[in-house]
């Protein structure tokens, strides 16, 4: 992939979707801002094997939580977000990369790169999505040199308006940055963490969007077929995983927390915690299913991804996971520290 075009804006998000894994933003948000893009200019794709390691890539993302209702982020916004972090950096950058795969979160950077030609490079932080912002930081919460560098904006004007620019610790940084979602009303749009390309080939996602757009082209091809068959197609092109269950969902909670959205869903004699992404799948003979592994939902009418801010309780839909050894994850999720934090917010056990 060089430059975005209208072929690749659909099979992106879709796929994105089946990689935000119940998280991630909605496919049809993804999809207004990839097109919104291509309004505003010519957005680039740059491939990752085009960079040198000492370039210096950053991060772009949304932070908050996918069901707030009162969430506002407009599109100067991120370029607000973008300049902001320049100014204060104070040096070039190579390009953006996601902090995740989502059915928004692929998307990010494409309206940035229109507006300034700052590329996006095709790599992420992690090549499906996460809850924390440490999950997304490629373990750089691990180098006590590193200091994480993070601009923010977002909110209705004049109400709930945040901008800022915040330096530290990485855990602080992302916890003032959470914060600041919270008070914009659920979503602010960031700018973070400057990191060689190196960096990022050992410890990202590199190939994540590349990735994304395989398997979207899948769900094309598939999705008259019905949900099953394009279950059976994404797992086919993973080499592994499994349909779980399938059917009308029996039950669904869900509570606002923090800036993240925090519950579970009963299908097919299956339970399903998420915080914001699926998090734990449980049956009566134990566990199906663990973050990070991939648990995606999809809608049994249309075969398209589903987050769980989307599902309600009577809509019918397949669930299907594919084990963590055959995504591209970065250092982020594969902490043990860091995967507590999912057992202490959900109250589960045998993630860490």
């Amino acid at each position: 992939m060089n430059d975005l075009d209208r072929e690749t804006v659909r099979p992106l998000a879709l796929g994105g979707g089946v990689l935000g894994g119940g998280g991630g933003g909605e496919v049809s948000e993804g999809l207004r801002l990839l097109e919104l893009a291509l309004e505003l200019g010519r957005p680039t794709i740059r491939p990752f094997d085009e960079l040198n390691g000492d370039m210096v890539v950053v991060t772009v993302s949304g932070v908050g939580a996918p069901a707030a209702a009162d969430r506002d982020v407009r599109i100067a916004d991120y370029l607000e977000s973008i300049e902001l972090f320049l100014e204060s950096f104070g040096a070039p950058v190579a390009g953006m990369i996601s902090s995740e795969n989502g059915g928004f979160s692929s998307a990010n950077g494409f309206v940035q790169s229109a507006l300034t030609g700052t590329p996006v490079i095709d790599a992420a932080c992690n090549g499906r999505a996460h809850p924390s912002g440490v999950m997304g930081s490629m373990g750089l919460h691990r180098l006590p040199d590193y200091v994480s560098k993070q601009a923010a904006v977002g909110g209705t004007p004049s109400a709930r308006r945040v901008r800022l620019y915040a330096e530290g610790a990485l855990r602080s940084v992302d916890h003032v940055v959470r914060q600041a979602a919270v008070a914009a009303g659920g979503l602010v749009s960031v700018t973070r963490n400057p990191v060689e390309a190196s960096y990022v080939g050992a410890h990202g996602a590199p190939g994540a969007l590349t990735l994304a757009v395989a398997l979207g082209e899948l769900i094309l091809l598939w999705e008259q077929k019905g949900a099953r068959a394009v279950a059976d197609a994404l797992l086919e092109h993973f080499g592994a995983g499994e349909i779980l269950a399938a059917g009308s969902v029996s039950a669904k909670s869900l509570r606002t927390e923090g800036g993240y959205d925090i519950g579970s869903v009963s299908v097919g004699g299956v339970e399903a915690t998420f915080w914001n992404e699926f998090m734990t799948v449980d049956e009566a003979g134990g566990r199906k299913a663990t973050f990070p592994d991939l648990v995606f939902a999809l809608d049994e009418a249309t075969g398209l991804p589903l987050t769980t801010a989307e599902i309600e309780r009577g809509r019918e839909i397949v669930l299907a996971a594919v084990p963590k050894e055959r995504l591209p994850l970065g250092s982020g999720v594969k902490d043990p520290d860091v995967l507590r934090e999912v057992e202490r917010v959900l109250g589960v056990t045998g993630v860490a």
